[in-house]
């Protein structure tokens, strides 16, 4: 369903309402006698159209198009932010990411902070709400002993605790050991993405006999770097040699032959998943979400968007995003609905019949009628980000970008790979929008000068050649 145009008049009219969280129309759900299952499957640093439903065409992604033939498609789904650990904790608090500490981390990197046990989460208020709860894949929230999934609302933690490791060593950059049953460490030799994968089986087909309704967030580290094919270890043990506290990061290694490969096996290990639910008897009451958790990164396909991981410009926020949800979405369906991570939270909440705790409301929505096919509320979406001084805000059509001292208003749904700058077309929307986001931003935590904010330079990628350090 085609999202609405804004006239100028609606657009000023509605900007200062702010990021006030929207509750979406009452639904009529068919009432099966039973809470419905959560399945979250979340990639990482997944281009817009890094899967073939969303335009890939060098390679197939056939279990992700399945799975959005049989549900929606969601064009217009944004990342919380261009960076991992901020977007997973607006995620996992349904609420903008800068009003934690470690919300300003992009990403958490070696800072001593975390995700606080006392914030309600979607597994803990899910949890309270009768679910059995668990994560499987990257946490990257904080480490022990202060933070843990199981002290934030997971009953269960199989994956690693950090922002990558290697495919096969299961170790960061500097060589130190990172996959964990729990609170403790296990060694498991084979490709991650397939031990996710296996995990993940297990569960699925270990929740059919639990007597509960369950949340599984599967939150794999595919196709995040480094660049490890599924069926050959030759990178990894050169990685291993390296002397290098970055070696994953690898700017010398990968190529789009290898990003497919590794997409792919993603997409192999969905559709298995996919089966075991099937298989198990689950699938016609299980709620499965894919997404991800920022725009792409260095061999990603972003069309027809610009920019990347870490920048707020389209490519870096702009995710792909499919719900098969029983009984609410269309088969085959699209929608341009404006979504974005914080609003699962209390989607899932809803439905599942919890409730948020009144002291932590959500920035985000409920999101059901847009699933089904309707419209959501309008209102105003906002990021920043601290490396160059980012700052964006979306509203119907319009989009406020700043980039350093550049000052930018687009179309984007006319101009998606944001060209023309409309500001002084359109100044009286440029200005709203501009104070809007001041507002805004002046109710959140200001950014913390130790906080780390990671970006690309004409030392890393050759079409950043005028970006600076």
């Amino acid at each position: 369903m085609p999202a609405s145009r804004l006239s100028r008049r609606a657009a000023l009219a509605g900007l200062a309402a702010g990021g006030a969280a929207l509750a979406s129309p009452a639904l009529a759900v068919p009432d099966t006698g039973k809470k419905l299952n959560f399945l979250y499957i979340m990639a990482d640093d997944m281009g817009y159209a890094d899967v073939s439903c969303y335009g890939r065409r060098d390679y197939a992604t056939p279990a992700i198009d399945a799975l959005a033939q049989q549900g929606v498609r969601f064009t217009q789904a944004y990342a919380n932010s261009a960076v991992c650990t901020a977007t997973r904790v607006a995620l996992i608090t349904g609420r903008y990411q800068y009003r934690l500490p470690v919300g300003l981390e992009e990403p958490l990197a070696q800072r001593a902070i975390g995700l606080p046990p006392s914030q309600p989460t979607l597994p803990s208020l899910l949890r309270k709400a009768g679910y059995a709860t668990g994560l499987i894949g990257k946490w990257h929230l904080g480490s022990l002993p202060d933070y843990d999934p199981r002290l934030s609302g997971y009953d269960e933690f199989w994956g690693i605790r950090s922002g990558a490791v290697d495919y096969y060593t299961h170790a960061t950059s500097g060589g130190r050991p990172d996959l964990w049953d729990g609170a403790t460490p296990v060694q498991q030799a084979g490709y991650l993405t397939d031990l996710l994968g296996d995990h993940a089986v297990a569960a699925v087909r270990r929740n059919a006999g639990i007597g509960k309704p369950w949340l599984l967030s599967l939150h794999f580290t595919a196709p995040h770097w480094p660049w490890e094919t599924p069926d050959d270890d030759s990178e990894s043990k050169r990685l291993a040699q390296s002397k290098d506290p970055e070696a994953l990061m690898h700017f010398d290694g990968g190529n789009q032959k290898t990003y497919a490969a590794m997409v792919q096996r993603l997409d192999l290990q969905v559709g298995r998943i996919l089966k075991a639910l099937a298989d198990s008897g689950q699938a016609d009451n299980t709620v499965v979400v894919f997404t991800s958790d920022n725009g792409g990164e260095r061999f990603a396909d972003t069309w027809p968007f610009t920019g990347r991981k870490t920048e707020l410009l389209e490519g870096g926020l702009r995710i792909p995003a499919i719900v098969r949800w029983p009984g609410l979405s269309q088969p085959g369906s699209t929608s341009a609905a404006q979504i974005i991570s914080m609003d699962w939270l209390p989607t899932f909440v809803a439905a599942a019949g919890g409730a948020p705790d009144p002291a932590f409301a959500p920035d985000g929505i409920d999101i059901r009628s847009a699933i089904a096919g309707g419209s959501l509320p309008a209102r105003t979406l906002y990021w920043r980000y601290k490396l160059h001084d980012q700052q964006a805000a979306r509203r119907g059509q319009w989009k406020y970008l700043k980039i350093g001292d550049n000052t930018f208003l687009f179309d984007v749904e006319a101009d998606p790979m944001e060209r023309a700058n409309l500001k002084a077309r359109h100044p009286d929307v440029f200005a709203a929008l501009t104070q809007d986001w001041n507002r805004w931003n002046a109710t959140m935590l200001p950014l913390d000068p130790q906080s780390y904010s990671h970006g690309f330079t004409a030392k890393t990628l050759a079409d950043h050649f005028i970006a600076t350090d």
